[in-house]
């Protein structure tokens, strides 16, 4: 018999951990094979990451090592790995994931413990490294991999999503964890995979651009059946755009009602909503709203800037329909948010306010602002790309906000940009303040009313109001310089690569962002 042991490394949130759902899709595919499963056996998946030490001496004796890669696991896994192929040279070490680079020029010298890469969807080219895993072990005539050797070309997109089997149905998902009463597990939910858009700063599983291909009805409902019987607590949805299937989606949304209502368990499912949000979303959010699981609605933006919108190829909503969505969702008592991305190329800073100021008269219900991450396989991240637009790039310890903070030990990195050729990283500083001030002064309210206030009745502009206040917080001892100074300091060194991670031990032993 073979052994395989796996790995998908995550963050605890509290009591609750995400299952090991894409290795737990993977096993699920080889099992259903009769000549695989009788020849590899699968032992429980690596996920806490406390556990390191334990996890490398149970590879001991392993044959295989599956590592699904992710950023927010990427150093315990290269870590793990480089770990286990010293103990253990003959084992043979897979990586899959979106963390695993398209582009691999320099990566085996780097990894040199890594023996094939997998990339994009991996069941069904993890089924052939299988089967020549049985025979010659030659592995040049598999598409969609690449070893220190080759690289083959891409594997074809799966089209009948419904050739893989549930590890939901299966209860294969319970044979790879370990059950605790302490521990609550988070599933993600995937009813299609694919996105029809290509914005460049992201990569959703290298799956962007491409066409949607859905799982059918059938089994969407009998996994939803699996949530309540399972006391599953948090779904987390990994469409892309779920509601881009209005009527399918809406009978989606009725029967997770129609499960909550019944068996009482489930608190929330989080959501990505159709990037290209309209009032046809509104039916399938009331449905989520009623069942007490729907969190808000995302109506993302990411930038006002006409140009930095033409430059992500991102194609928003006319601004007008923006702000009709708004009120509509309002109306229907609907909690929404947007998002903003600080430091796309095309973006000044004074674009940047703009966008800000304009955000200021929507009256959508919150606005999450963000770095601009650079993923290895985004079309931000291509070198032509970074070129162009001169993208200047750090190394930043990853913040995971309301994670444990015992699960530092090995610390994870993101790639956030701090400059292009349309901003410097004084400027981009600036955006910061900026940024904090519209989310903690307006939108939490500390000094909004005096704002609107000044807005109403002296046409001053928000974000002119903000300039005035930090003025006089530069310049005047109080309670908002000393709060200044602290944001400035936390600022400087986040652009520094030291981390935007805030704990304070009133509010538990977890992470939060400094607003």
């Amino acid at each position: 018999m073979i052994h395989v042991n796996s790995a998908q490394f995550n963050f605890q949130y509290g009591n609750q951990i995400h299952f090991p759902y894409s290795i737990a899709s993977l096993v699920a595919y080889i099992k259903s094979k009769e000549k695989l499963r009788k020849h590899f056996s699968f032992e429980k998946t690596f996920v806490f990451r406390q556990k390191i030490d334990e996890y490398i001496t149970n590879c001991k004796n392993s044959d295989i090592l599956l590592c699904s890669c992710y950023v927010w696991n990427w150093e315990i896994t290269t870590y793990l790995a480089k770990q286990v192929k010293k103990i253990n040279p003959a084992c043979l070490v897979i990586f899959g994931g979106p963390q695993v680079p398209l582009n691999t020029n320099g990566f085996f010298e780097k990894y040199p413990f890594v023996d094939i890469l997998v990339h994009n969807e991996g069941e069904y080219i993890l089924e052939n490294i299988f089967n020549v895993y049985l025979n010659d072990k030659d592995y040049s005539k598999i598409n969609g991999i690449t070893t220190k050797k080759f690289s083959t070309p891409p594997q074809p997109r799966i089209d009948d999503l419904d050739t893989l089997p549930s590890p939901y149905l299966t209860n294969l998902v319970w044979d790879l964890v370990e059950k605790a009463d302490s521990v609550n597990w988070t599933c993600c939910w995937e009813t299609n995979r694919g996105c029809p858009y290509q914005c460049t700063f992201c990569d959703w599983g290298s799956a962007t651009f491409t066409k949607l291909r859905q799982f059918s009805e059938q089994r969407l409902y009998e996994e939803i059946e699996w949530f309540g019987k399972n006391k599953i607590v948090f779904i987390d949805c990994c469409d892309a755009n779920f509601g881009i299937f209005h009527d399918r989606d809406l009978r989606l949304a009725r029967k997770l009602k129609e499960m909550k209502l019944k068996t009482k368990h489930l608190q929330k499912m989080a959501v990505s909503w159709a990037k290209n949000s309209s009032e046809k979303i509104i039916p399938i959010a009331k449905e989520l709203q009623d069942a007490g699981i729907l969190g808000a609605v995302t109506l993302a933006v990411q930038s006002l800037d006409q140009n930095t919108l033409k430059i992500i190829k991102r194609a928003n909503i006319k601004f007008d329909k923006f702000s009709d969505l708004t009120k509509e969702f309002r109306i229907h008592e609907l909690p929404t948010y947007s998002e903003i991305i600080r430091g796309l190329p095309g973006e000044t800073l004074e674009s940047f306010k703009t966008g800000l100021e304009i955000l200021m008269n929507t009256k959508i219900g919150s606005v999450n602002i963000y770095h601009d991450m650079i993923l290895p396989n985004a079309p931000m991240n291509e070198p032509s790309y970074r070129e162009k637009y001169d993208i200047k790039i750090i190394r930043s310890p990853i913040m995971l906000q309301h994670s444990s903070i015992h699960d530092k030990e090995i610390q994870e990195y993101e790639y956030i940009v701090v400059s292009t050729n349309t901003f410097s990283l004084d400027d981009l500083k600036e955006m910061y303040l900026y940024s904090w001030a519209f989310l903690v002064l307006h939108k939490f309210g500390i000094l909004e009313q005096i704002a609107e206030y000044y807005h109403q009745e002296h046409d001053i502009l928000f974000m002119d109001f903000f300039e005035t206040f930090f003025e006089f917080s530069n310049s005047t001892n109080s309670i908002f310089s000393t709060e200044l100074e602290q944001i400035k300091k936390l600022r400087d060194e986040g652009y520094e690569g030291k981390g935007w991670d805030h704990y304070d031990p009133k509010l538990g032993d977890i992470t939060w962002p400094v607003e």
